[in-house]
């Protein structure tokens, strides 16, 4: 029997209309009804007239965009230095970057807990600080090594040519190296930035009561509200869909004006 690529991509679909489509279907279909299964929007319109969700929303956002930021601060250095210093040994640093990952991520949680713990001496009094190092922990090396890989993949010439018509490190830098590696930086900053707004078992793990996007949702489940929960998490979706699609976009002006972008 001859297979052609069609037939080979068969079993995709049926996992795609299984385990994809299936459950978006059974989410639409709970968000945009009510408990007698009736068509209605107040899950839409209760979302943003509720001062609870609208403030985890925030509240996630703020806790998302802190740990990008300082996720991107330890990281562009750390890649730069990588890929421009003469370490003769780089792929052992980057692996020592990478072997955290290896870890059982609640053992590492659960070992950095302790850590703050024996320096704070309660957990409680600083929360959202405690929240953001736990992350950064947590999703540093996903922001290394998108950054890293571009760095790794430019032109050493550019720099050469920048320098040879009179521009200094700092000018050739920003002129060249920061416009060229800003793919690099999308893509960290995006798989830091969905993950951290939703990632709520730091926040347990470090004492941190407050709700955020992904704890906000599970307790709408854990209450039976399918509908509430299901909304939120729509809304979420929609968020996460609109940034990639921004990505996309600046990925590709990125691309095409290269060191120009600045």
């Amino acid at each position: 029997m001859r297979f052609s690529r069609k037939t080979l991509g068969i079993p995709y679909a049926v996992f795609l209309l299984l385990f994809v489509v299936a459950p978006l279907l059974v989410l639409f279909y709970y968000a945009f009804t009510n408990g007698q299964g009736q068509f209605t929007l107040l899950n839409l319109t209760g979302f943003f007239t509720d001062p609870n969700t609208v403030g985890t929303l925030f509240y996630s956002f703020v806790l998302a965009l802190t740990t990008t930021a300082v996720c991107l601060l330890l990281a562009y250095p750390t890649a730069y230095i990588l890929t421009t210093g003469r370490l003769k040994k780089n792929s052992v640093v980057i692996m020592i970057f990478i072997m955290p990952m290896w870890i059982n991520f609640s053992l590492r949680i659960t070992a950095l807990k302790e850590i703050l713990d024996l320096i704070e001496g309660n957990l409680a009094y600083y929360p959202f600080l405690n929240s953001v190092i736990g992350m950064t922990y947590d999703f540093l090396p996903f922001m290394i090594l998108p950054i890293y890989n571009t760095l790794a993949k430019m032109d050493g010439s550019l720099i050469e040519a920048a320098k040879d018509l009179g521009a200094n490190d700092r000018h050739a830098f920003l002129r060249i190296t920061l416009p060229l590696s800003l793919p690099g930086i999308i893509s960290g900053v995006s798989m830091v930035l969905l993950p951290a707004m939703t990632n709520y078992v730091v926040l347990d793990m470090l004492y941190n009561s407050t709700y955020i996007m992904g704890s906000l949702i599970g307790s709408y489940f854990a209450a039976y509200n399918w509908h509430g929960g299901s909304m939120i998490a729509l809304i979420l979706l929609g968020i996460i869909c609109l940034f990639n699609l921004i990505n996309d976009d600046d990925r590709g002006e990125t691309v095409k004006t290269g060191g120009a972008l600045l």
